[in-house]
């Protein structure tokens, strides 16, 4: 009994022992963040030197020359470039979409192309606009109604769902499928409402879709209060036609490179725990949000937990992706690499929701013994401001790791604001506040932690 009793008070000790210290080591990674980071000033460069990334484009490889030296600089133990080949869409000069009506007049819309939208090659493109809420209306309406004519998707984010990117969720497939959708039909272009919850007149790009078996027609995007605009006006002339003329074109695939930096394992270093985010962005701001910051993040983090003197045992591996926006093939090839290493990819974090404040992380996973220790991460990072650690996605760029078993967990700051700048000239670098930049790679850091010393308990 007696030693059942002091077994008992030891291993009491050596649990409170270790909490103590797991406090003490996340309150200094919050510290140097909040007093010693870099990051606001390497997004600064990042947007305001190089700007926008597109894919194949000049900016896209300053942007990989960049992230590179700063991985240099900061020494990490090794840093080098993964080639893949991106696709090269182009916008083009010409962007236009303007309304022309017997009782209106003509009227300019804002709007802008969709990437990887075919153009009008030069040529005015002019059909009268059918008005669609929803696919099976378009269905509804089939061929007879539609061929020869503009479809306009007028699908708006729904304001009661708290979380902004459940509401993204509900619109997005009108800007990727909307064309090879409406195709089926005999339309000729299609107009999609911007993905926003925002009234007003700063027009959203973002990927859109084309299949073989179907016209591949031009796409745009009109401003959320455009597409308001053009509500009213098709109230007052049904039979308004819109013109459309656009430059954009796909190019063929170009060199490029994702981006790696890794501080080695002291003890575990074959498995490998990530974080990242992609470098590339869309052309109509400076990809400040979406998604410089989670590059930015990703990069902190782990000059946060190299300054502060942790030694991890597993590999610490942070990935800038290249052509998350319009191919996924910086994330492909990375997946692709990594089953053939042999390495194990233990963990991997995105870092894709903006810079805004942190509310905690997500975990894609199906077991349950694995979310309930996910869980208990709350409590460690709680007095910081996280409350949200729940089953969910992770990102478009880790989520190609799914299929090797990698353990896969997505940031998530604050969305209220995000989808104000989304893919839309907005996107700048004035919109990130300086101390919600530096509190995301300290919430990065401290998951990184927790999942390098608990990696065992979590049966990971």
């Amino acid at each position: 009994m007696k030693n059942t009793f002091l077994l008992t008070i030891i291993l009491l000790s050596q649990t409170l022992w270790a909490q103590k210290n797991d406090s003490l080591l996340i309150r200094s990674i919050y510290d140097e963040a909040l007093t010693n980071s870099v990051s606001y000033e390497w997004l600064e460069t990042l947007c305001k030197k190089i700007g926008s990334r597109l894919s194949g484009s000049p900016e896209a490889e300053k942007a990989v020359a960049f992230t590179k030296q700063i991985m240099e600089t900061e020494k990490f133990d090794t840093v080098y470039l993964q080639e893949v080949m991106v696709p090269h869409w182009v916008r083009g000069k010409n962007e236009s979409c303007i309304v022309s009506s017997e009782k209106l007049g003509k009227i300019n819309l804002s709007a802008c192309a969709l990437g990887n939208s075919n153009g009008t090659e030069g040529k005015n493109l002019t059909a009268e606009i059918v008005l669609v809420n929803d696919f099976k209306e378009l269905a509804i309406l089939g061929e007879k109604n539609i061929k020869g004519k503009m479809v306009f998707f007028n699908k708006a984010f729904d304001e009661k769902l708290i979380n902004t990117f459940g509401a993204y969720g509900g619109c997005v497939s009108y800007r990727f499928n909307g064309a090879v959708e409406a195709a089926k039909y005999g339309a000729v272009a299609v107009l999609v409402r911007s993905m926003s919850h925002e009234n007003d007149a700063h027009p959203h790009t973002g990927s859109m879709g084309y299949q073989a078996d179907y016209a591949q027609i031009p796409g745009m995007a009109i401003s959320t209060k455009d597409a308001e605009n053009l509500i009213q006006y098709l109230k007052t002339d049904s039979k308004l036609k819109i013109t459309i003329n656009l430059d954009c074109k796909m190019l063929g695939e170009v060199l490029s490179y994702n981006v790696i930096g890794e501080i080695k394992g002291s003890k575990k270093p074959n498995e490998i725990i990530a974080v990242g985010g992609h470098l590339d962005s869309w052309d109509k701001g400076e990809g400040a949000h979406d998604d410089g910051a989670g590059c930015m993040h990703s990069i902190e983090a782990l000059r946060i937990l190299k300054k502060i003197g942790y030694q991890p045992e597993r590999t610490l591996r942070v990935i800038m992706f290249m052509n998350e926006e319009n191919g996924l093939k910086g994330a492909l090839k990375y997946a692709e690499i990594a089953k053939k290493s042999g390495q194990t990819n233990f963990a991997a974090i995105e870092s894709d929701r903006g810079g805004f404040t942190p509310r905690g992380f997500t975990f894609d996973t199906d077991n349950e013994k694995k979310l309930a220790t996910f869980k208990t991460f709350r409590k460690h990072l709680e007095p910081y401001g996280l409350h949200f650690f729940e089953k969910g996605g992770s990102g478009a760029d880790v989520g190609q790791l799914k299929s090797l078993g990698t353990n896969l967990f997505g940031f998530i700051p604050d969305s209220q604001r995000y989808f104000n700048h989304h893919h839309a000239e907005t996107d700048n670098f004035e919109t990130v506040n300086k101390r919600e930049l530096q509190l995301g790679s300290a919430s990065i850091a401290s998951l990184i932690y927790l999942l390098d010393k608990y990696g065992n308990e979590f049966g990971l």
